[in-house]
């Protein structure tokens, strides 16, 4: 049975034992008592779970809703029973939905309930009730929108019960927007959205701005993330993203990864990757770019591309590039088709 509650009261062993929830009946929506405008909708079970956690694990979808296969292997590698989840999101979906993700989610055989919290002011992610209901999860994912909503919750007391979450050995990951912000530089979107053939026009475009450190995943070291990758082509901005990167923090290397729609890579505790239901890309970016200014065309030559398809395990720690094909930018055109090899 289904049972939609608030957030989880604060109710001892016994009351939970007997099922008495939060006052509510069961199969009914709850009343929200928090502030900040927050909603919190729970489906599932109504006490919590305790496993032990074997994790952590990454999931990086590229779009918004979880691929089912790829969910149950998040949620395998955390532990080998099933889990709460919780779905963070920083707007109502413009459906009118209020559990879009958890509707799908709370049916697989490995989650034991599933909690949507939407949080539209970043206020919302100071509420050491929400942070509370967060750090209990086993799983956090979150949703898709304007990953620059979710920016504005760095350093807030929900944003650091996620890595505790991660730390503990749990899952963390996202979808669309929420896949924006796990790389160790977030392409957050504040300053608007600019498409591949404007980020190679100008790769100082006011549309790309950047958010640093949000998360510290090991595995997304010195990497940047993009969603809906091939649907709306952005090959172009990834690159021009990486060559940023190149340029302002000197590194030996810097990485792009793009994940298509309906794909989602799963990373291990280890660092390795499998990538469920479709492609996705990991762009290699071993020396400064020849030509990164402001207002300029980008270019930039030999730029390494290991595709990765559906059933593909990549090593994120080690970073192979034995499959790669390369691709050059010459002011602001690319040499050839970069999603194929030939």
């Amino acid at each position: 049975m289904r049972l939609r509650v608030a957030l989880r009261c604060l109710l001892t062993a016994g009351l939970v034992a007997l099922g008495l929830g939060c006052g509510e009946p069961a199969g009914e929506d709850s009343s929200n008592d928090l502030p900040f405008g927050v909603e919190a909708t729970r489906l599932g079970a109504d006490a919590d779970v305790q496993p032990l956690l074997e994790g952590p694990s990454l999931m990086l979808q590229g779009d918004g809703a979880p691929l089912d296969t790829a969910f149950q292997a998040h949620a395998e590698r955390v532990a080998d029973r099933p889990l709460d989840v919780v779905v963070l999101a920083a707007s109502f979906p413009s459906d009118g939905s209020s559990t879009p993700e958890c509707d799908r989610l709370v049916d697989l055989g490995r989650v034991h309930s599933c909690e949507t919290i939407t949080i539209p002011d970043p206020r919302g992610a100071d509420v050491d009730r929400v942070a509370e209901t967060v750090r209990r999860a086993e799983v956090v994912y979150f949703a898709g929108g304007n990953q620059c909503n979710y920016v504005d919750w760095a350093g807030r007391v929900v944003h650091t019960a996620v890595i505790d979450v991660f730390e503990r050995g749990g899952g963390v990951g996202g979808g669309s927007a929420g896949l924006a912000i796990q790389g160790d530089v977030a392409y957050d979107g504040c300053t608007g959205s600019v498409r591949s053939d404007e980020a190679l026009a100008d790769p100082y475009d006011e549309r790309i701005h950047f958010t640093d450190d949000y998360f510290d995943w090991p595995a997304l070291d010195r990497v940047i993330t993009d969603s809906h990758f091939r649907a709306r082509d952005r090959m172009g901005r990834l690159i021009t993203f990486v060559a940023r990167q190149m340029k302002a923090t000197g590194a030996n290397a810097f990485f792009g990864l793009g994940v298509n729609e309906g794909a989602a890579l799963v990373v291990d505790s280890a660092g390795v990757g499998t990538v469920y239901g479709g492609r996705a890309y990991l762009v290699h970016g071993g020396h400064s770019p020849e030509r990164v200014e402001p207002g300029t065309p980008l270019t930039y030559a030999d730029v390494q591309i290991v595709r990765l398809p559906r059933g593909t395990t990549y090593d994120l720690t080690e970073r192979p590039l034995d499959q790669a094909y390369t691709r050059s930018v010459e002011a602001g055109s690319l040499s050839a088709n970069p999603y194929r090899p030939d």
